[in-house]
């Protein structure tokens, strides 16, 4: 993360489509495109066309969140603001959490008479409050049940345990103090799934109609198909409809209804949902998620917020050429989007505007002091002037929701437990600079250029765990894989629990598969394909211990692996792979099940596979509390391995092979 810059909320700018006018007679048509070319910055390909809004009939407020993914509590963040002399000041804040979430929802509801709070989906995982404050999801749905939200979407992690598990999470915010219609248009779950229809009636709905100053409003929800099927872990019978198809279905339904005013509450990404936008016919709204993207004004980037993607709110149209308005709040609980839309008589977008609130607290820090009288008052200035800045103040029904889950995972967030007197580097593929994945890599680390050969050190270490705890206490194992995505976070120095939990934050569970020689060298290259062909991405990089092996990313596919040997721990020496001999492979459950593309071993029969039921970071934790201790700290030393257990033993791509 760069300084200053709140976790992930950068992206890459693109360009904005603007409306043209819709329904105004032809003097107006003309007054509004010529006001509009004198006065609109609006950039991108086409021509500016902004309409002078009629009068409104109708105006709805939608409060909306996305991709919170677990995270409850505010974490710190350094601001860029201006002194009374227009110097730049780094600023130390507080930010988002959950409690402030709901503090900001209900302010900024109160006295407006047509309000809808809406979640985009991916409420679960990615901090200790997942899965180490009691049944997994159990404190989002707390404090989700507090924020009283109109609808939700599910989300692509929702699905990260499986429908069980989901289905625990779905049936605290269908039956909380504030029942939350959960909706999804496109999944179908399966016959075995525990939230199949004849099993769980009603919990999950195509769409629900709110009533609001009355007028009826459809939302519509969307979960993203092909990342879901190949990222997350739904049952086996679950399938995913095309969203778009999906979703013109029920706006259909909806619209032959009589309903006139159609939201789609979509988890499938800002640039799908722009497509998705223009292919449907019917769609007033899109409130969107999964992609965490950042809208708003360019301020958003000076004030070290992060850089937005576009303005606040995208401007589209619909297939019948009708206004469509987009938006999106970053991710975290750190941003809370409010968005006003102006409805015509017949239910046609006339304007939509607003702001996607960056939730701060009062508290400021300059040099790691309270600031002066004189400065903070000019700081305060500039904060205010910035127009997304909202000091909030945490809901108090918020704080007392969220204590018994803090009570449980502090003692164990806080404890030290592992020291790592050398960084552990983070790097899903190996590769030097200019290579696709070499920016997530410290500077220090590409100084020494080991991870450019092979790889990370931490993603090594997970797999050499996993080895090593499965031959020792689990039924035993010949090799470990993890993919590279699965790891999260480098370590250096004091490792907290909290720290251990963010390297491995997706709560699988470990399974031995029986493969043969030649269905590892299948896992291998459906990785590699994973990366490097259609679609690729950088998470599906496999590193295995026992295994080595050489990769060329210019060869074809079906030939980008060669020299596989194995480490015979009897003898200690390493030794050709045997394509027809069996070998048992420690993986986790996300991978064992076809994640990420891995194909081969989604084929492995269930007489060939066991799901041990020991979830990851235990397991780490386990293996780590194994290790030598330090003599300075008494904690359990996190080494690098040895250059030679690297599984990526001689790495080629298009640079290298120059």
């Amino acid at each position: 993360m760069q300084s200053g810059a709140l976790t992930g909320l950068a992206h890459r700018p693109r360009g904005l489509f603007c409306l043209s006018r819709w329904r105004e007679r032809a003097r107006a048509r003309v007054q509004a495109l010529a006001l509009a070319l004198l006065l609109s910055g609006c950039g991108g390909s086409h021509p500016v066309q902004t309409p002078a809004a009629g009068p409104s009939a109708y105006q709805l407020t939608i409060l909306h969140l996305n991709d919170h993914h677990s995270h409850l509590q505010p974490r710190s963040a350094t601001l860029q603001l201006d002194d009374s002399s227009g110097r730049r000041v780094p600023v130390a804040v507080q930010v988002g959490g959950f409690a402030r979430v709901v503090g900001a929802l209900d302010a900024l509801a109160a006295g407006k008479p047509n309000v809808l709070r809406l979640h985009a989906g991916d409420a679960l995982t990615g901090t200790l409050y997942f899965d180490r404050a009691g049944a997994p999801g159990a404190a989002d749905a707390a404090l989700m049940d507090v924020a009283c939200f109109d609808a939700f979407a599910v989300g692509n992690h929702e699905f990260d345990k499986g429908d069980t598990v989901l289905r625990g999470f779905l049936d605290q915010l269908a039956t909380g103090r504030c029942p939350t219609p959960i909706l999804s248009a496109n999944v179908r779950f399966g016959a075995s799934s525990a939230l199949h229809p004849s099993r769980a009636p009603g919990l999950v709905q195509p769409s629900v109609v709110l009533r609001r100053g009355g007028q009826d409003i459809g939302i519509v929800g969307l979960t993203v198909a092909y990342k879901t099927r190949v990222s997350s872990s739904p049952d086996p019978d679950t399938q995913f409809e095309d969203e778009a198809e999906a979703a013109q279905r029920e706006i259909d339904r909806l619209t032959a209804r009589g309903i006139d005013k159609i939201v789609v509450l979509s988890h499938i990404g800002h640039a799908a949902e722009r497509r998705l936008a223009e292919r449907l016919r019917g769609v007033d709204v899109i409130v969107g998620g999964d992609s965490h993207t950042l809208l708003g004004p360019p301020g958003l980037a000076r004030a070290g917020i992060g850089t937005p993607v576009a303005d606040y709110p995208v401007r589209t149209r619909n297939a019948d050429g009708q206004p469509v308005c987009l938006v999106q709040a970053g991710e975290y609980a750190q941003v809370l989007g409010e968005l006003r839309v102006d409805f015509d008589a017949r239910g046609q977008v006339l304007e939509c505007s607003g702001t996607p609130h960056v939730l701060v607290g009062d508290d400021m820090q300059v040099d790691g002091q309270p600031p002066a009288p004189a400065l903070r008052q000019s700081l305060e200035a500039s904060r205010t002037a910035l127009g997304f800045l909202r000091v909030t103040e945490p809901s108090a029904a918020a704080l007392a929701a969220l204590a018994p889950f803090e009570a449980r995972v502090a003692a164990f967030a806080r404890t030290p437990v592992a020291h790592a007197p050398e960084e552990l580097c983070a790097r899903r593929v190996p590769g030097g600079p200019g290579s696709r994945d070499h920016g997530r890599s410290s500077a220090a680390c590409n100084a020494e250029g080991r991870v450019d050969r092979h790889g990370g050190d931490i993603q090594q270490l997970v797999a050499q765990a996993y080895l090593d705890m499965a031959r020792l206490r689990y039924g035993g194992a010949d090799l470990a894989m993890q993919h590279g995505g699965g790891v999260r976070t480098p370590l250096l120095g004091t490792v907290t629990g909290e720290q251990l939990i963010g390297v491995l934050p997706f709560g699988n569970t470990l399974w031995r598969l029986q493969v043969s020689g030649a269905e590892l060298r299948g896992m291998l290259e459906d990785g590699i394909e994973a990366v490097w062909g259609p679609r690729g991405s950088t998470g599906p990089y496999p590193y295995v211990a026992g295994l080595r092996f050489t990769v060329d990313v210019t060869r074809p596919r079906g030939e980008r692996i060669a020299q596989l040997q194995f480490h015979d721990v009897a003898r200690d020496v390493w030794v050709p792979l045997e394509p027809p001999r069996t070998y048992r492979l420690f993986v986790p459950e996300y991978t064992a099940r076809g994640g990420d593309r891995h194909l081969t071993l989604a084929g492995v029969p269930p007489e060939r596979r066991l799901d041990i039921g020991v979830l990851d970071a235990d397991l780490l934790l386990d293996w780590i509390e194994r290790q030598p201790r330090d003599t300075a700290t008494g904690l359990p030393l996190l080494r690098r391995l040895d250059e030679g257990r690297y599984s990526t033993w001689h790495f080629t791509d298009e640079r290298t092979s120059r």
